[in-house]
């Protein structure tokens, strides 16, 4: 990994423009990453990554995250099996954010048992109503059981 190198930040020219990976990382050290499904481009989960956990992910092939929650790097399906196989890595304008288009090697992304972390969509316009903005189902049904992956929490 050490031999993974990315370019210094220039300025506004190369970074737009240029060839060379200079990602820009937050305060935190952290870069968004959202994973796409690689055939039918459905989104499929929103991560982040570190300096290291971006060098792994290029190197290994896999998606390897950085785990707010756990302060940890997370190869994602290293627990589950449904490991992400990364198809491409792209980068945005500013080069502060990353879009993944992997193979999801699995049942499904999603830690609550579905094949995507985006499950359900927030009410929109007229299906608003005087309460507060309510979510709707996508999908009816998960396409695993969490418990049995990960055990009871």
């Amino acid at each position: 990994m050490d031999s993974i190198v990315f370019a210094p930040r220039g300025d506004k020219s190369a970074i737009e423009e240029g060839l060379e990976f200079s990602p820009r990382f937050d305060a935190d050290g952290l870069i968004p990453a959202i994973a796409t499904d690689a055939k039918s481009g459905e989104v499929l989960m929103l991560a982040y990554m570190n300096d290291e956990s971006l060098k792994l992910t290029l190197q290994c092939g896999e998606a390897v995250y950085y785990s707010r929650s756990r302060q940890e790097l997370w190869h994602k399906g290293k627990t589950s099996g449904h490991v992400q196989k990364v198809h491409e890595l792209l980068t945005d304008c500013d080069q502060d954010a990353i879009v993944l288009k992997v193979e999801q090697v699995g049942a499904g992304c999603c830690h609550v048992g579905y094949p995507s972390c985006f499950y359900r969509r927030a009410a929109l316009g007229e299906e608003i109503g005087p309460d507060p903005v309510q979510l709707i189902p996508t999908t009816s049904s998960k396409s695993y059981d969490p418990e049995a992956v990960y055990g009871k929490k």
